[in-house]
């Protein structure tokens, strides 16, 4: 046992012995000096061949003993490494987890926003269309307003007519009138001449009344 545990010792590398150092005194209990002293007492009983084969035997299982002590505190510190990998892991998931989460949530408020727009512009447009239509509706319909027009179309011809009707009577009042004015003219005309005659034959009679 004594050589194949000096092989074991042997055998381990310089990280190997640094590594199980620092997790077996990850927890704080005081294994790192535990080691130590393992380590030393090991050197010292390798290099002390003197001795009675029980005295060397007892040191031996002293040294077997502390080194299960430091495997248990190895094993104990590796379950919680190994645990605190897990953890991690998990903790991990969760973060990509809720990152995906958070995107999604980003994602639909961004998509709920587009909706919120789209629904505001659909009400806009229906207010517009509800205060277009009152507008319309104030008005008349196509069919009424076509035969409102039909209506002032034939208003409008019967008007024209009228209006060429008293064109027509006008022209022939005006006719009448130049003519009733050229006769007046004419006969106030005649009626200056009969004067004038009438005034020489009177002044030819004059004289031939004196002679007598």
């Amino acid at each position: 046992m004594f050589s194949t545990l000096f092989s074991c010792f042997i055998a381990c590398s310089t990280d190997e012995v640094i590594r199980k150092r620092l997790l077996i005194d990850g927890d704080g209990a005081g294994d790192d000096r535990r080691i130590n002293l393992l380590l030393k007492s090991f050197t010292k009983w390798c290099n002390s061949p003197s001795g009675t084969l029980e005295e060397g035997f007892t040191q031996y299982q002293r040294m077997v003993a502390t080194l299960a002590q430091c495997e248990f505190s190895m094993g104990k510190t590796l379950m919680v490494y190994d645990m605190n990998l897990r953890e991690m892991e998990n903790y991990e998931k969760i973060y990509a987890n809720i990152e995906q989460n958070i995107t999604s949530a980003h994602e639909k408020i961004t998509e709920c926003k587009k909706e919120i727009l789209r629904a505001k512009r659909i009400r806009k447009n229906r207010q517009e269309y509800d205060a277009l239509a009152k507008v319309i509706q104030q008005h008349p319909d196509r069919h009424e307003t076509l035969q409102q027009l039909e209506a002032l179309d034939k208003e409008l011809q019967q008007l024209s007519h009228i209006k060429e009707n008293v064109d027509a009577k006008l022209e022939l009042r005006k006719k009448q009138f130049h003519v009733l004015l050229t006769t007046i003219q004419e006969l106030q005309q005649t009626l200056e001449n009969d004067e004038k005659s009438d005034s020489d034959d009177h002044s030819q009679e004059s004289p031939m009344e004196n002679g007598d």
